[in-house]
């Protein structure tokens, strides 16, 4: 009893989320987008290189994928959010500020495909392959992104009396007004960490009952975070200000992330079984030499 006694009764959030050397200010948030797009690119490369393709690519691929996801994750978020850029007496300049946070997923992924689309034409690399190679390491990034949101004091749930709850500021922009001060939250941010390297097991997992069919694995990644961050935007306390029938845009836009990955899987699992066109002209013209002789 005595060390149930001493255990955590909150989550506490940081006091400090950057560091000033000298003149330059580093925020830990893009600390993290640094070392997470990192080690998306080298689990990448190290996948790839079982196809008989060449690690570099994965590299010379995200030097398109990157900048092109973070401009359309920026966009993403900027659009839902509106009201916190676009006010009487805003500092419109704060629309560029990513590192202070504020990166959509599902803008970054959308975005990305069109970067890495293009990087991969150019380095002659099927599109499908540079994904299933980095769905794993995607989900790492993501994880390791979130540790970034916890220094931001964001991503966080409705207020919440578990152990586990999270601690913010009051003095935080996002802290929910109405709320007394000391409400915790869920950590929405550490339910995602979870979730995600979860994710990472079912991915390499179902891959490998696959036998390694392409699109399983990128499919098998839109469809477990689509249904996790739907879980997750259900009670998660966001500002945005678009729904669609009453249901919040990131919702509905994660549930057709998991309809696109089933589709993706189904699309090459049937494109796989197809018999080629060859097998099928010599199909057709075997009965037609048995007819002849008889």
């Amino acid at each position: 009893m005595s060390a149930l006694a001493m255990l955590p009764t909150a989550i506490p959030s940081p006091d400090v989320s950057f560091i000033d050397i000298g003149p330059v200010r580093i925020h830990f948030y893009a600390l993290f987008m640094i070392v997470a797009i990192a080690a998306a690119t080298v689990i990448a490369g190290r996948r790839m290189r079982r196809l008989d393709i060449p690690s570099g690519v994965a590299l010379d691929i995200a030097i398109w994928a990157v900048p092109i996801g973070i401009v359309g994750g920026r966009l993403y978020h900027v659009f839902t959010h509106p009201g916190d850029y676009f006010y009487a007496g805003a500092n419109l300049w704060t629309v560029f500020y990513v590192w202070e946070g504020g990166l959509a997923i599902f803008g970054s992924i959308t975005f990305g495909a069109l970067g890495a689309w293009i990087g991969a034409r150019r380095s002659g690399v099927p599109l499908v392959a540079f994904a299933d190679a980095l769905a794993p390491g995607l989900l790492l990034a993501q994880a390791i992104g979130r540790i970034g949101n916890y220094f931001n004091q964001e991503l966080f749930g409705a207020p919440t009396t578990l152990p586990w709850g999270l601690e913010i500021d009051p003095s935080s922009p996002a802290f929910p007004s109405g709320l007394p001060d000391g409400t915790l939250f869920h950590p929405l941010f550490l339910y995602e960490m979870l979730w995600n390297i979860a994710g990472i097991v079912v991915v390499l997992g179902i891959e490998r009952l696959s036998r390694h069919r392409q699109g399983v694995a990128v499919g098998t990644y839109f469809v477990w975070y689509g249904i996790g961050r739907a879980w997750f935007e259900s009670f998660r306390l966001d500002p945005t200000e678009f729904e669609l029938f009453g249901v919040k845009i990131n919702i509905i836009t994660a549930l057709v992330a998991a309809v696109v990955g089933l589709c993706i899987i189904w699309f090459n699992w049937a494109r796989a079984n197809k018999p080629s066109q060859a097998i099928t002209d010599q199909a057709i013209k075997e009965p037609q030499k048995g007819s002849a002789a008889l």
